[in-house]
């Protein structure tokens, strides 16, 4: 499947304004989130193509300076989904568009070669998406989190050939017992990376924002609320460790990371 990857970038975070410019120091030395996150894409197997897909020409101007292709999209974009759906309006002739978000660059490339490998296997699926099952250490950080105002990790329900039923930033299903930190959970902790067939995609930004997307702010809803079938795949984490940059504070999480995952490959 020709397959092209979208790395979603804007300057104007609520939380960050900048982060993509946001320098992180690894092993390997001092490199912006964007630029990890462009390498992190580049090591996926299988892409035809990789884009830095941003609205900024700060943010263009440095993705141009080491070597990365940039479709610029419009600022009126409200997700990473609707800045996808531009560029696969642009660079036609894929058969999947990969969302690896800009502020995700510890993803492991495996988790993305697995959504290409499960629409490959599932006709009927519009959107692959991963999820992880979640240990009793899992859920009880995401339990602690809620009951201290905090929103912790989306979790995702799916049922039969991973169909997703539901995805939400509470903890579901309600499981009514405590689990031993390391022991298997029914909870699915679901990884924000996307794979889309193009049709879908193209549906999406006509769509109006709908009530549960509103409600969780989660943009995948979207897909389920117009009657789209979004597919859970299962991954594995293989003792990667990830996090998401959304706040200053997870710049010292993410390097602390980058550095673990130099010595574990020494």
């Amino acid at each position: 499947m020709k397959t092209l990857v979208a790395i979603p970038a804007r300057y104007a975070s609520t939380r960050y304004p900048g982060k993509p410019l946001v320098s992180l120091r690894g092993p390997d030395g001092e490199k912006t989130l964007i630029r990890r996150s462009w390498e992190a894409a580049m090591s996926v197997r299988g892409v035809d193509r990789v884009v830095v897909a941003t609205d900024d020409a700060r943010i263009a101007d440095h993705a141009a300076e080491f070597g990365a292709e940039v479709v610029m999209t419009s600022p009126a974009a409200r997700n990473g989904t609707e800045r996808c759906a531009e560029v696969a309006a642009v660079l036609p002739g894929f058969d999947v568009i990969v969302n690896l978000q800009g502020d995700a660059p510890l993803t492991p490339a495996w988790f993305v070669e697995a959504l290409v490998k499960g629409l490959a296997a599932n006709p009927a699926a519009d959107i692959a998406t991963p999820v992880l099952r979640c240990d009793g250490r899992a859920v009880a950080g995401f339990l602690a989190d809620r009951r201290a105002g905090r929103v912790g990790g989306t979790t995702a329900v799916f049922g039969a050939g991973g169909r997703a039923l539901y995805f939400s930033k509470e903890v579901i299903p309600y499981t009514g017992r405590d689990y031993a930190p390391d022991e298997p959970t029914p909870v699915f902790h679901h990884v924000g990376a996307y794979a889309y067939r193009p049709a879908a995609l193209a549906a999406y930004s006509a769509w109006p924002i709908g009530p549960l997307e509103t409600l969780e702010g989660l943009e995948q809803l979207r897909f389920l609320e117009n009657g789209r079938n979004v597919l859970c795949v299962e991954v594995e984490s293989q003792g990667r460790e990830f996090w998401e940059l959304n706040n200053p504070s997870d710049v010292e999480v993410i390097e602390a990371m980058l550095a673990k995952q130099a010595a574990a490959r020494e």
